[in-house]
């Protein structure tokens, strides 16, 4: 085993990374921009660098000072957290270049699953069940328009190198197809440094639950599912492990589905297979692999006691890891807080002068901050994941609503008030809820607050 790791990562995955690594008895390096020179990370971990301005692509994605860090550090691996360089194959390659132990899957792989069009392709020859969609990418609106007919409306437009929500966008109807397949290439041109567009047929209602893998060289392992369905703007809110609602038969054909994924690519390492399931079927789709650790990890820890972090630096380094298929026990929920106006769900960077958490042994806070921070504009705004345990899903939920009436953070705007408000539509309750949740309670939410002022 290595002895000391450099985390080329910020905020709260950045903490909980080294907190892992100290239990372990191996040394940390933080890397920070000069907005994050008073961060928490940089403090958490044993030695801390400096890699530039605030920007992003001036710090955080400049691969040439981070692998610089690691080496005049004496870091001999680097992980790469989530978001960010994480699912960059360059990167990687870099990292292994400079004699460096890259904490995640072969750069091969990342590459194969990093395009969306080659990871289908990939998906079903292996058998995996995918939606219908292109087996090219358009070279122009006249083109999607041909596929499109051939796949069907409503469809998907996703960024082929592209990864999340912010490179997908819902087309309903012909007649707005060639605009938004334009806007879309232009997007993902601009965010990814390619322009290339997969259209795919929308499965519409639908479930959007992933499944968790650990490859260990000894063979693919699941650690259960998680339902990450409810979402804006396709980026998701709050999960929750187990899927609730969801019939042993479908969840047997995800398990298997996403082991023959991970066996296709000889995938090492923790990853994550993501799925469509129709809510009416429960057929199931191949939506993306993730080849890197989730921001919802900590549900799958939770129910199934391990920690994955732990887990992806032993296979790193080469150790012998004894693992099997981790039937989850209990239910977790995470709620993921964030700077951003509840009702419009934008970004409202601020300052953090109140910061009162509730402390309960069935309660997990993962936070990159605390009293005295600042939410800058120049990053994601995530400030803290909150993670409850319960023996079932009810108790989960009942100690949800505690928590959340506990906590405070203020005077920075958050999406505390949805988040509270999400314990009381009764699809989330019930578990009977799919990805339109947050739209379709968004628009009664104001639709109601309307009435009342009338």
């Amino acid at each position: 085993m290595f002895d000391k790791l450099l985390i080329a990562n910020r905020g709260e995955i950045a903490v909980r990374i080294a907190r892992t690594a100290r239990r372990l008895g191996i040394r940390s390096v933080a890397v920070f921009s000069d907005a994050d020179a008073d961060a928490i990370h940089p403090g958490v971990a044993d030695d801390a660098v400096r890699i530039g301005p605030a920007p992003v692509n001036e710090s955080y994605l400049r691969q040439d000072r981070i692998i610089e860090a690691a080496l005049t550090t004496g870091a001999q691996a680097v992980h790469p957290g989530y978001g960010l360089l994480s699912e960059n194959a360059d990167f990687a390659q870099a990292v292994i270049d400079a004699g460096l132990i890259w904490v995640g899957p072969s750069p091969k792989v990342i590459e194969a699953m990093g395009d969306k069009i080659r990871a289908r392709e990939l998906m079903a020859q292996s058998g995996v069940p995918v939606a219908r969609g292109s087996a090219e990418p358009p070279s122009d609106s006249m083109q999607a328009l041909a596929q499109a007919e051939q796949i069907g409306f409503p469809l998907m437009l996703k960024a082929a190198a592209g990864g999340g929500g912010i490179g997908m966008s819902a087309v309903e109807s012909a007649d707005r197809l060639g605009a938004m397949f334009d806007a879309a290439r232009s997007r993902a041109e601009r965010i990814f440094g390619r322009g290339d567009i997969l259209l795919e047929q929308l499965i519409e209602p639908a479930r959007h639950i992933e499944v968790q893998i650990m490859g260990t060289g000894d063979g693919i392992f699941v650690f259960g599912e998680r339902d990450c369905s409810v979402q804006r703007r396709f980026q998701k809110v709050a999960e929750e492990s187990p899927a609730p609602r969801l019939s042993q038969a479908a969840r047997d054909r995800l398990w298997q589905a996403a082991r023959r994924a991970g066996e296709a690519v000889d995938y090492k390492g923790a990853g994550t297979v993501e799925f469509l399931v129709d809510p009416g079927s429960d057929e199931i789709a191949f939506l993306e692999m993730n080849t890197r650790l989730q921001v919802e990890h900590p549900v799958t820890e939770l129910v199934t006691r391990t920690d994955l972090v732990e887990l992806q630096l032993l296979v790193a380094a080469g150790e012998r890891v004894d693992v099997r298929d981790q039937e989850p026990v209990g239910h977790a929920i995470e709620f993921r807080l964030y700077a951003e106006d509840p009702e419009t769900f934008l970004p409202a960077p601020g300052f953090i002068h109140s910061w009162q958490l509730p402390i309960h042994d069935w309660l997990r806070v993962d936070a990159g901050f605390d009293a005295g921070r600042e939410v800058t504009r120049y990053y994601d705004p995530l400030i803290a994941k909150l993670c409850v345990y319960g023996s079932d899903r009810d108790q989960a939920i009942e100690r949800a609503r505690q928590m959340l009436a506990e906590i405070e953070v203020a005077p920075v705007t958050t999406n505390l008030q949805f988040l509270r408000r999400l314990l009381d539509i009764p699809e989330f309750l019930t578990g009977t809820y799919d990805t339109g949740l947050v739209a379709r309670s968004s628009t009664a939410h104001i639709r109601q607050r309307g009435m009342q002022r009338s």
